[in-house]
């Protein structure tokens, strides 16, 4: 399925490299480009856009991206048989295009609503300027014809102060007593559900098989394969960091749908580039000849996948808010866990199966070491479950922390909440380098980490990162609001353990693994992910504070909650960083040498 590559030296070589990596770059640098962008004001428009609640805005968040890794599973596959490497790239260019456009048609902003002893009054946001002459905006409802201000309470208790103080007396709802809603229009909500379907199964053909064509340029034993490699990720950041400025920025100047289109242009770059290459791709990642009559079939059966994923996003929501009934009623755990949604059960129920069930069968036909081998591959890859749920709340919970809780006025310019995600990009853009260097230092003196050892690390630093903040609140203002360089010291934090995992995920897999099942691990590794990103979500409902058209009626009590679980989930990782240092001799000693990684 690939033609020759450029030989070594020749006068058409990119950086020494074979000419086509150039065209894959610059196409999976425009894709990342569209998935980041869209990615940085995503949360921010669900819950300032459609004013859902931040229980359900995580929990939407840790479905969509949780299905992002599970998809390219299926889009592998399909690519692998039937379809070919690079009509998969152009067939996911083409849905993620039009999923980006499609989210710019949002309709009308959600109405936020509250309701009282069976009375519903809508909430109304004005814009204000307060004592020290910055613009704020303001939650105000109208009661019996009089206008009131809403004030939440850090018990959860709400006051509705009157506008005009001689107009009425100060109206107070104990929590319990009230409820904040939203009011939406469901069409809407149901184009942005198959946006965003069409976006997940795009990216399941795209992902997976435009790394695959990369693979191609080299033949076996090419020695410039891993260093191709490594430039073809650096595309990746470079597009997520040039979106993350220009998406969020777009969004809080112009409108979301402006964030949203250019996200769309970004992807629809993509699929000129691979679609017109010019025949500088010729010969590789193509079709199988004896297949190619069915790709009018599996675009069809890609067209009609986006509405199941639909179901499993609609499900989502209706099982969040089951959960929420559930726990007011007082079922506790056991209604959130079977109000969970079917795409929540089903992730959990591969994983489990998949975590014990292949140990056992490896030990079952496997040698002794290859068995032993295996073990460590499902435990490492359960200890990385822990690392991407806690660093995935870059999405989520530290973008709406950002939103509500940290001063990000530069010199008197006010960074989009959205665009400070694009620090992680930034590091590992700065220091991939530095990090490749470090190892390879400590390879030649045999002091290189074994693979367990930087998993622990990387545990570590991202429990370090949250506590970072945690005690950045020290020193919050009176306004209850952090300082921008804690939560730039925690994305630095964050993506240095991102550099201790990350790279060495995917080569652990193929080492590690039998090689008759190398297959089978991979697509353990992206349910794994999967599972990551879905508790990611359940987590970032912990953080969920009360809000009112997206913005929190008490930053007191916002700060207290995000410090709080940031508290909780940083001792989280340092602990289980701790514990896999511990064992990890005895995970070495189960691989019987130190995996080393280039």
């Amino acid at each position: 399925m690939s033609a020759s590559v450029a030989k070594v030296g020749s006068n058409d070589e990119w950086f020494g490299h074979p000419p086509q990596l150039a065209r894959l770059f610059t196409t999976e640098m425009w894709e990342r480009f569209g998935y980041y962008g869209m990615r940085a004001v995503l949360v921010l428009y669900l819950t300032k856009h459609f004013v859902f609640d931040d229980h359900v805005a995580g929990g939407l968040y840790g479905a969509f991206t949780s299905l992002v890794y599970l998809t390219p599973l299926f889009g592998g596959i399909i690519a692998d048989r039937y379809l070919g490497y690079k009509q998969s790239v152009k067939l996911g260019a083409i849905l993620m295009s039009i999923g980006y456009f499609a989210l710019c048609f949002g309709g009308k902003p959600g109405q936020s609503t509250l309701t009282v002893q069976d009375k519903t009054y809508t909430i109304a946001v004005e814009k204000a300027i307060d004592g020290d002459k910055k613009a704020i905006e303001k939650q105000v409802v109208e009661v019996d014809a009089i206008k009131y201000r809403i004030e939440g309470q850090k018990d959860g208790a709400v006051h509705l102060l009157p506008e005009v103080t001689t107009a009425g007396e100060k109206l107070t709802f104990e929590k319990g007593k009230f409820e904040f809603g939203g009011k939406r229009d469901p069409w809407f909500v149901s184009l942005m559900f198959l946006s965003l379907s069409s976006i997940i199964i795009g990216n399941g053909f795209f992902k997976p098989n435009i790394s695959t064509m990369v693979g191609s340029l080299y033949p076996v034993g090419d020695s410039r394969r891993d260093s191709g490699f490594t430039i073809f990720y650096m595309g990746i950041n470079i597009g997520a960091m040039l979106s993350q400025l220009l998406c969020p920025l777009l969004a809080e100047t112009v409108g979301a749908w402006a964030g949203f289109g250019l996200a769309a242009i970004g992807m629809f770059a993509s699929y000129l580039l691979i679609q017109f290459d010019g025949g500088r791709l010729n010969g590789y990642g193509e079709s199988p000849e004896k297949y190619r009559s069915l790709q009018p079939i599996i675009v069809i059966g890609a067209v009609l996948a986006v509405p199941v994923v639909w179901f499993l996003l609609q499900n989502t929501l209706q099982s969040i808010l089951s959960s929420q009934g559930a726990n007011t009623e007082g079922q506790g755990v056991i209604g959130y866990i079977q109000s969970l949604p079917v795409l929540g059960k089903i992730l959990f129920a591969v994983f489990l199966v998949s975590s014990i069930g292949i140990p056992i069968w490896s030990f079952a036909v496997g040698s002794r070491i290859e068995a032993l081998r295996m073990l460590v591959a499902i435990i490492l890859i359960v200890f990385s479950v822990v690392f991407w749920t806690l660093f995935e709340q870059a999405g989520s919970s530290l973008t709406l922390f950002a939103d509500r809780n940290t001063d990000r006025n530069i010199f008197g310019w006010e960074m989009p909440a959205g665009q400070v995600q694009v620090f992680n990009a930034i590091f590992i853009v700065a220091l991939a380098p530095v990090f490749s260097w470090i190892w390879m230092w400590l390879g030649k003196r045999g002091l290189e980490p074994s693979i367990p050892v930087k998993f622990a690390f990387a545990l570590a630093c991202v429990g370090f990162g949250f506590l970072s903040l945690v005690f950045g609140a020290n020193f919050a203002s009176k306004e209850f609001q952090v300082g921008l360089s804690w939560l730039v010291l925690a994305y630095l934090i964050h993506s240095i353990g991102e550099l201790c995992i990350s790279p060495v995920g995917l080569s652990m897999i193929t080492k590690l693994s039998m090689p008759a099942i190398v297959g089978l691990m991979m697509g353990v590794w992206f349910v794994s992910s999967a599972v990551a990103q879905y508790v990611g979500g359940i987590v970032a409902q912990f953080a969920a504070v009360d809000t009112v058209g997206g913005e929190v009626t008490n930053l007191e009590s916002s700060l207290n909650t995000y410090i709080g679980v940031f508290k909780t989930i940083g001792y989280a990782g340092i602990l289980f960083g701790i514990a896999l240092l511990v064992i990890s001799p005895f995970l070495n000693r189960m691989i019987r040498e130190k995996v080393q990684t280039a």
